[in-house]
């Protein structure tokens, strides 16, 4: 078994019980669930200078997305934009932030579809939701004037949502 199965199969158990728990970030109501997709990738940061210190900035994401079964399903990268296989694609934008349960672990998030590309799921989403995160914050140090414009690239895993609009 590959290591992305494996990875999928472990991340989908924890989700099958966290979809009991009620959620940090949740969906608006009567937003339907359009597809549901697993990353696995980085988030990738850069050492910037800050007034007179330095500190680790978020640049973008870098993630495959696979399906339920592990089979590779499209990409997540900057703009945030997730890009299904068929090159249709969504770009979002944060509308609600949530720590993540687990430490270490990138924040939940939810975000608004602005632009759309192609058709199927993803163009129509409304909402897309990151949670049940592992992972992808900064690192803690490391990040000083010997190491300017040096990225770092955080190891993570997510379950995306993407949701349509809201019905009454």
């Amino acid at each position: 078994m590959t290591r992305h199965l494996i990875f999928c199969a472990v991340l989908f158990a924890a989700c099958s019980t966290a979809h009991a728990e009620e959620r940090l970030v949740p969906a608006p109501k009567g937003a339907p669930m359009l597809l549901e997709a697993l990353a696995d990738g980085v988030q990738i940061y850069v050492c910037e200078a800050k007034g007179s210190s330095y500190e680790w900035v978020f640049k973008s994401p870098e993630a495959s997305l696979f399906d339920r079964n592990g089979r590779q399903i499209g990409q997540h990268y900057a703009g945030p934009t997730w890009m299904t296989a068929d090159r249709a694609s969504v770009v979002g934008e944060v509308v609600a932030k949530a720590d993540a349960p687990t430490p270490g672990a990138i924040p939940w998030l939810l975000l608004r579809a602005k632009s759309h590309v192609g058709t199927g799921p993803l163009a129509s989403a409304a909402f897309i939701r990151r949670a049940e995160t592992v992972g992808g914050i900064a690192p803690a140090g490391g990040c000083d004037a010997a190491h300017n414009g040096e990225q770092a690239r955080m190891r993570y895993s997510a379950l995306y949502e993407f949701l349509g609009a809201e019905k009454p």
